[in-house]
């Protein structure tokens, strides 16, 4: 049994896990630093510990901090919720180390799966189609320029380890090699504290479909179902949808059987995501496993009545899955990404007090986020706000449902991108379901984006 949970987390991800805490009737400690004091996560939470001033590297990524509070407040486990050190084995490893539970995959899994280059190859090996490229790091320009010629250009540069787009550089031609190379070398730096690059062969406009899943201790697999994740700007995901309009009925049992073959050639365990690049003939190719719950996650519980979070929590206790396979979806879900940032001015971020704030409601609309009204917006933290989830029975039905409910939501006091939203999902390709990646470029004028 599990007697206190820390979560290692801030803002809407860290309330989430509070709720479902709650519900477990699991006692939990927050912890917040001096610009959070005032976030609702802190509020909510049976205790709260602040670990260090504003800044993320003083007070969130500081492991000894993390540590000190969980041992402080007497607590047996972890979670990390997403971001932050998530997906840092070295705190898996000291979280151990300590006699904690960290409600995640283990160091060993997370480390293999984190090295993209790595993934790629055990995915090999188990006969998942991944897209060509280099077997390894890329230590230079010159080896990444001489591979790049054998594949053949667009190729596309990745941080080794690392997600999110960052670190991530698309190269048309021999010329723009060295440039792009040293960009991405340091972005992937700056990001992840390692600028370990890999290359693959560029798909170009393609779809990104990814398959929720849940591994238990005895090796069984549950997949929930896949989230198209396609509409994203310089590869920040804005929404979400799930089901995904693009695949039919067997390329979507093909994917999800590869997803559970993932998740056994590499011995996950708890909740995991399998991405892939959808080309237009439905051929997909595993590009990345994100070893963590994810901002989307909400889609796919609305569509298959699973809570996922209390399922890592049972899951880290040893409990079993009460289902393996792939479970039946229901209706259609779409999330929104509502962030502080201005599209109009070059999507500027933005922060402030809010000075009014009205979250919408009515069936089939769910809102996670920590805002309220007289809330400061601190400076130091990634610009997501809140996650407007809209469910119905059919995805016209969730597309109505989602507008409706952009218009009651009201948030004033700093600048959204929640017009931009409403923008995208009244846009044709967007309601034809035949948008790619490449949307938000390919519609920048429609979308009132400079």
């Amino acid at each position: 049994m599990l007697s206190k949970i820390l979560i290692a987390n801030r803002g809407e991800v860290a309330l989430r896990i509070i709720r479902a805490c709650r519900e477990l009737e699991i006692p939990c400690v927050a912890v917040y630093s001096e610009a959070d004091a005032g976030c609702l996560h802190v509020r909510e939470a049976d205790e709260a510990v602040c670990i260090g001033p504003g800044p993320v590297a003083d007070s969130y990524l500081s492991v000894p901090a993390v540590i000190g509070a969980a041992e402080i407040k007497g607590c047996d486990a972890v979670h990390p919720g997403y971001g932050l050190l998530a997906e840092n084995a070295a705190f898996v490893e000291t979280c151990v180390d300590n006699g904690l539970v960290f409600i995640g995959p283990s160091a060993a899994v997370m480390r293999r799966m984190g090295d993209k280059a790595l993934a790629k190859q055990e995915m090999k090996k188990a006969r998942i189609p991944v897209i060509p490229g280099s077997e390894r790091e890329v230590p230079n320009v010159q080896e990444a320029a001489s591979l790049a010629g054998e594949l053949g250009y667009p190729i596309m540069l990745k941080a080794a380890f690392g997600g999110g787009g960052r670190g991530m550089r698309l190269v048309n031609a021999p010329g723009e090699m060295e440039s792009q190379f040293l960009l991405a070398r340091s972005e992937a730096d700056k990001a992840f504290g390692d600028g370990a690059l890999y290359l693959e062969k560029a798909v170009t406009s393609p779809h990104h479909v990814e398959v929720q899943v849940l591994a238990d201790k005895a090796g069984s697999v549950l997949t929930l179902g896949e989230r198209d994740c396609s509409v994203q700007r310089r590869h920040q995901k804005l929404i979400e949808e799930s089901p995904s309009p693009l695949l039919d009925p067997e390329t979507r049992r093909k994917m999800a059987s590869a997803a559970i073959a993932a998740c056994r050639a590499c011995g996950y365990e708890n909740a995991g995501t399998i991405e892939f690049l959808v080309d237009g003939d439905k051929n997909f190719y595993f590009m990345e496993m994100n070893t963590r719950v994810q901002v989307e996650h909400p889609v796919s519980e609305v569509t298959t009545g699973v809570d996922i979070v209390k399922e890592q929590i049972r899951i880290a206790k040893g409990d079993l899955l009460p289902q393996t396979g792939s479970i039946q979806t229901r209706g259609h879900a779409i999330e929104l990404r509502i962030i502080a940032e201005d599209p109009s001015d070059g999507f500027r971020p933005n922060t402030g007090r809010i000075t009014r704030y009205v979250s919408p409601g009515g069936p089939g609309v769910r809102v996670d986020s920590h805002l309220y009204e007289g809330y400061e917006v601190p400076v130091f933290y990634d610009s997501l706000l809140a996650k407007l989830i809209a469910w119905d029975a059919s995805r016209p039905a969730a597309i109505t449902r989602a507008l409706r409910a952009l218009d009651e939501y009201v948030i004033e006091g700093i600048i959204t991108n929640k017009d931009l939203c409403a923008a995208i999902l009244r846009s044709p390709d967007f309601v034809n379901g035949v948008y790619t990646t490449a949307f938000i470029d390919e519609n920048k004028q429609q979308l009132g984006i400079k």
